[in-house]
C-alpha cells in the first residue's frame, strides 16, 4: 500500500487531495484518489505477462477538477438521468440541478464526482484498500435529506477489484450509485475499443427517446443489436444500437436469480492481449455505454487523446429515471434503511 498525499494549497480544497496505490502478489495495481472516489488506473498482464493500465484516466489529480466525462468516478446521488430534473416523493415535487441539457445527469452539476472524499487505507491478508466517506447535506443538487456515504475499494489476491457500498439517509431520497469507469483491456490510448469481445447477461432492456430518458418500456434484447446474451465482438454492432447516437448508451435488466444477488453481469475479453474482465454485482442493471461523447479534447494520462469509442463502461446501477417510473424498482432510500452494493471486477487472462 502506497499513499501519495497532495497538499490542500496546491489545489485550494479544505483537505489533503491523496491518491492510493493497492497492490497485490500478481502484479495488478490500482490507483484510487479520494477526490470524487475516483480509480484512476488499473495495472492488469496479457498473456505474455506484460502490463497494461486497461482504465482511462488522467495522468494527475488537476485533470479531475473538471473531468466532463466523469472518467472513474462515483457519480451520486443518482447515476444516469432522472428527467427534466424533477420527482415526486411523499406528494411533494422536489427540481433537482439540470445539467444534461433540461435534465439531471450523474448528481447534478458537481455530484459525488467532484466531491472530496475522507480516506482511509487497510491491508489485510487478503487484500489492501481504502475506506472512502463522503457525507452529502441535506439540499445538495436539489435532494433532501443529508445522506452518509461509505465506499471500500479493496484488491484481493485473486485479482478482484472490489467496490463495496454503504450509505444511510435522515430523510427518504433517491439513491443510485455507480462507478464511472472507462475501460480499454489493450491499454488506455490504445485506440477504438471494437473488437473486444462481450456478453451481457440481460435478456431485457430499457429503451430511451432522442434523449437517452427511459420510456418505462422494459423490451427484449432479441433480434436486436442488444443482444449480447452470447459473446459477441462490439464492433459488429457498434453503429446500429445508438439510434441517434453512433454507439451504445443502454441501461440492460440483468437476469438474476433473486433480487440483490451477487452475480456474474457481465465478461469482456480482448482477443489480442488474452486480458478479460468478468463484472459481477448485486444491481439489478448494467450501463454499457460506449464513450461516444468523448470527442477528441481529453489527454489521457499516456499523452493519448481520447476519442469517441476509446472507452467503455459497465457501470452497475438501478434503472435511469427511477424514481418517476414506480414499476422500476425502487431508489427510495428511507430512515432506518441502509443503501448497499457490491460490484466487483475480477481480472484473468484468455487463451
Amino acid at each position: 500500500m502506497e499513499v501519495t498525499t497532495l497538499r490542500k494549497t496546491e489545489f485550494g480544497f479544505p483537505e489533503d487531495f491523496r491518491i492510493y496505490t493497492l497492490r497485490n502478489g500478481n502484479g495488478i495495481r490500482a490507483k484510487i484518489t479520494n477526490f470524487g472516489a475516483a480509480l484512476m488506473e488499473v495495472h492488469a498482464p496479457d498473456r505474455a505477462g506484460n502490463l497494461a493500465d486497461v482504465a482511462l484516466g488522467f495522468g494527475d489529480c488537476a485533470g479531475y477538477l473538471e473531468n466532463v466525462p466523469s472518467l472513474g468516478v462515483v457519480v451520486g446521488r443518482y447515476a444516469n438521468r432522472i428527467a427534466n430534473g424533477k420527482f415526486t416523493l411523499a406528494e411533494r415535487r422536489y427540481t433537482l440541478a439540470t445539467n444534461h441539457g433540461d435534465h439531471h445527469l450523474h448528481g447534478g452539476v458537481e455530484g459525488f464526482g467532484k466531491r472530496l472524499w475522507r480516506g482511509v487505507p487497510f491491508e489485510t491478508a487478503e487484500a489492501s484498500g481504502v475506506k472512502l466517506r463522503y457525507i452529502s447535506p441535506d439540499g445538495e443538487e436539489g435532494y433532501p435529506g443529508e445522506v452518509q456515504t461509505e465506499l471500500i475499494y479493496s484488491l484481493t489476491k485473486s485479482n478482484e477489484l472490489r467496490m463495496e457500498y454503504r450509505a444511510v439517509s435522515d430523510q427518504a431520497t433517491p439513491l443510485n450509485l455507480t462507478n464511472h469507469a472507462y475501460w480499454n483491456l489493450g491499454g488506455e490510448g490504445s485506440g477504438c475499443i471494437g473488437g473486444h469481445i462481450l456478453t451481457i447477461h440481460a435478456d431485457y432492456y430499457t429503451p430511451s427517446d432522442n434523449l437517452l430518458i427511459p420510456t418505462g418500456e422494459i423490451r427484449s434484447v432479441a433480434g436486436t443489436p442488444l443482444d449480447f446474451r452470447r459473446p459477441n465482438a462490439v464492433k459488429t454492432e457498434m453503429k446500429k444500437a445508438g439510434g441517434n447516437l453512433a454507439g451504445y448508451d443502454h441501461n440492460f435488466v440483468l437476469n438474476k436469480s433473486e433480487f440483490g444477488a451477487l452475480e456474474l453481469a457481465a465478461t469482456v475479453i480482448h482477443p489480442d492481449s488474452g486480458r478479460r474482465m468478468d463484472v459481477l454485482t448485486t444491481e439489478p442493471g448494467i450501463q454499457f455505454y460506449t464513450g461516444n461523447s468523448l470527442d477528441g479534447t481529453i489527454v489521457g494520462k499516456s499523452g493519448a487523446v481520447y476519442g469517441p469509442q476509446s472507452g467503455f463502461c459497465l457501470e452497475c446501477q438501478h434503472f435511469p429515471n427511477s424514481p418517476n417510473h414506480s414499476h422500476f424498482p425502487s431508489t427510495i432510500l428511507r430512515p432506518g434503511q441502509e443503501y448497499t452494493q457490491t460490484t466487483i471486477h475480477k481480472f484473468s487472462i484468455t487463451d
